[in-house]
């Protein structure tokens, strides 16, 4: 018990950051796939890696027992009927290779273990500043925006898992650097003009919430708070 206890933890501890795998479509497309994994939550995208053409995404809760992964779905956008499922398939990690066992070929590479950058785990937008007073959001509810972040990827996505709606996401690669934090975008499922455009932002950490201010990609001024998920 002891040693299957201990096995948890340090697979566990090895799956945190980000993990890319590449694949080609039957049209000859060269297809990115990445995967981040933060403390209790993760996020899988797939888009093609020339254009940032968004092709689709899910993600959720999940939990490691040994080496089988169970996960529950809280968006899909290929598969909506899968969100509120639990779905548990064995994986076999390296410090350098992620493996889905008996998934042909489904074989990702380490891109980060959830450093350098300072801003790793999945937040949830739990408020907005306008005309000097915190809005507050209840991150409770069932419509959520989540920002996922790995030592050097970024993902948001807007999604409700009482309607299985899907909103729209983004992400790239990010770095924060003397209290700027820069997102470099390389998919956006609502304007993939804004591909290959970098964002920077001022942040600050006040009482364990993260403030993101600046501008958005439409150019808008913003002052965005976010929490840690628990």
């Amino acid at each position: 018990m002891i040693l299957a206890f201990s096995s948890a933890i340090v697979n566990s501890q090895n799956i945190i950051g980000a993990w890319e795998m590449s694949t080609t479509s039957k049209q000859g497309v060269l297809i990115k796939n990445v995967v981040i994994f933060t403390e209790g939550y993760q996020v899988i995208s797939r888009y093609e890696s020339e254009t940032g053409n968004f092709i689709g995404c899910n993600g959720g809760t999940w939990k490691l027992n040994d080496d089988i992964m169970t996960e529950k779905v809280e968006f899909d956008t290929q598969t909506p009927e899968r969100i509120g499922n639990e779905v548990r398939f064995e994986i076999a990690i390296t410090d350098t290779t992620l493996n889905i066992v008996g998934a042909n070929k489904r074989i990702f590479k380490r891109i980060d273990k959830g450093t350098p950058g300072k801003l790793q785990g999945a937040w949830l937008m739990s408020g907005k500043m306008r005309d000097g007073r915190v809005q507050s959001r209840d991150i409770n509810r069932p419509r959520k925006t989540m920002k996922i972040l790995s030592g050097s990827r970024f993902q948001w996505i807007a999604y409700n898992t009482e309607t299985k709606q899907f909103m729209g996401t983004g992400g790239g690669t990010y770095n924060t650097y003397n209290g700027k934090y820069t997102e470099n975008i390389e998919f956006f499922s609502r304007d993939n003009s804004k591909v290959g455009d970098s964002l920077e932002f001022n942040f600050t950490m006040n009482h364990g919430k993260w403030h993101h201010q600046g501008f958005s990609s439409k150019g808008n001024a913003i002052h965005e708070i976010w929490t840690i998920r628990p």
